[in-house]
């Protein structure tokens, strides 16, 4: 029988091919591929979520990342938007295309006339010429196809064809209203075509790992990926679940026991960390998980005590005073307030490094 892992061993693992068992001092771009990517809906929660993963980390490194192209941001994994190396992204955008291909299927009725045959290519031939916003895109697109919705043209763009947003100067990196390239313009190269899910499976392993086929396909979005594990099985340790689900890794990841100590962290929103699984116990609990996502689908900024989610958090900066409310999930010990205060205050001189004073408490409404 497969050796049973408990939901907080689970959490160890986890955390510990995270970064966030402790901060380690390594270079932006190896980071994020150790990681496999950090989601990027918003171009400031990779910022947070590398200075909370790496020691020493500032806003000029992922900056020099992104403009020295070893970084990119980019639409991947569940349609969403990633941080992703060059590297990871040039082999792994081919195999998404036929979850990008599904996530078309949004569209609807808004789709009537839309023909991909012609909008790619005319699309591809746009952004080839230079960097041009979606909104510079959708204008020229409607020009030539006027009968096909102008959002419709926009989002089969997004899907279909291998693009990287354009960094600038701005303090995140990104403005609101972001250009877009050609990824082979970009990198210089277009993206491979024989990566196989495989690779992608052994990929996700080692960033999130051990994992249920399930867990593969939620933080992937193709089935490709969890039918992958099954074919690997013979080169994989199996493990099981405190319900008796079937756990796949890799037989050297590390699996640190359950008493390792988990500091304090915050995460922002969005965190891959609360998405890439099924089941996401390991991180939060089931009866907590309610509140991780708001009406509009954002995902919430939640912060950690002895590894798992204890509540989300927020900041308001006014008058030069940096803030951080913490939004309990249940009440706090001091020990574990007295922790989460330290590591809220260094995240707000990382935040606010021209506040004059800071301030971490816990919200009363």
């Amino acid at each position: 029988m497969a050796d049973t892992l408990s939901v907080r061993a689970l959490n160890r693992a986890t955390l510990a091919r995270q970064l966030l068992l402790a901060r380690e001092r390594v270079p932006v771009a190896e980071a994020v591929g150790r990681l496999f990517g950090m989601q990027a809906q918003e171009p400031k929660p990779p910022f947070v979520g590398l200075w909370t993963r790496l020691d020493g980390f500032q806003a000029s490194d992922l900056h020099t990342a992104l403009h020295d192209r070893s970084l990119v941001r980019a639409t991947m994994m569940r349609a969403t938007l990633h941080l992703m190396t060059a590297s990871d992204y040039l082999a792994f955008r081919t195999p998404m295309q036929p979850m990008l291909d599904g996530a078309m299927r949004v569209l609807g009725d808004r789709a009537e006339g839309l023909d991909l045959d012609q909008v790619v290519p005319a699309a591809r031939a746009l952004l080839d010429e230079k960097p041009r916003t979606f909104n510079e895109v959708r204008a020229l697109l409607q020009e030539r196809f006027p009968d096909v919705n102008d959002r419709a043209l926009g989002y089969a763009v997004r899907m279909c064809v291998p693009l990287v947003m354009v960094p600038t100067q701005d303090r995140w990196a990104f403005p609101r209203s972001a250009e877009f390239a050609s990824a082979g313009g970009w990198l210089g190269d277009a993206p491979a075509a024989g990566t196989a899910a495989d690779d992608l499976a052994l990929r996700y392993l080692a960033a999130y790992g051990p994992a249920s086929a399930a867990d593969a396909q939620a933080w992937s979005g193709m089935s490709a990926v969890g039918e992958a594990l099954e074919r690997l099985r013979t080169d994989l340790a199996v493990f099981a679940d405190d319900k008796g689900r079937e756990l796949f890794d890799l037989p050297d990841a590390p699996r640190p026991g359950e008493g390792v100590p988990a500091p304090a962290r915050f995460l922002p929103e969005f965190d891959s960390l609360v998405l890439a699984h099924a089941d996401r116990r390991r991180v939060i609990a089931d009866a907590h998980r309610p509140s991780l996502t708001t009406k509009n689908l954002r995902v919430r900024a939640v912060f950690l005590h002895d590894g798992f989610a204890r509540g989300i958090w927020e900041t308001e900066y006014k008058r030069r005073v940096a803030t951080l409310r913490l939004r309990p999930f249940e009440p706090l010990s001091p020990a574990a307030l007295d922790e989460l205060t330290a590591e809220g205050e260094a995240l707000l001189r990382f935040l606010e490094p021209a506040a004059k004073e800071t301030v971490v408490a816990v919200a009363e409404d």
